[in-house]
């Protein structure tokens, strides 16, 4: 496929630079509400590159990030 195609875009590994920080649950708590919403948006938009390249059912999912981050940062 010619460079810019659907592939390459499926291929590309997307910059997760506040996921990349996360070891354990505890590091959660190290964040700011701001920071919990943009891990969410790394978290999806992660689901979203992995699911597009193996298939599969993802809206379940992508519905439960902030609720396993809330019960994560409590």
């Amino acid at each position: 496929m010619a460079p810019g195609s659907d592939d390459d875009t499926a291929n590309a590994v997307t910059a997760t630079p506040l996921l990349d920080r996360v070891t354990s649950p505890a590091d959660l708590r190290a964040f700011s509400l701001a920071d919990l919403k943009n891990l969410a948006d790394e978290i999806r938009a992660e689901m979203v590159r992995v699911v597009s390249l193996t298939g599969g059912h993802l809206g379940a999912s992508l519905g439960a990030v902030e609720l396993t981050l809330a019960l994560h940062y409590v």
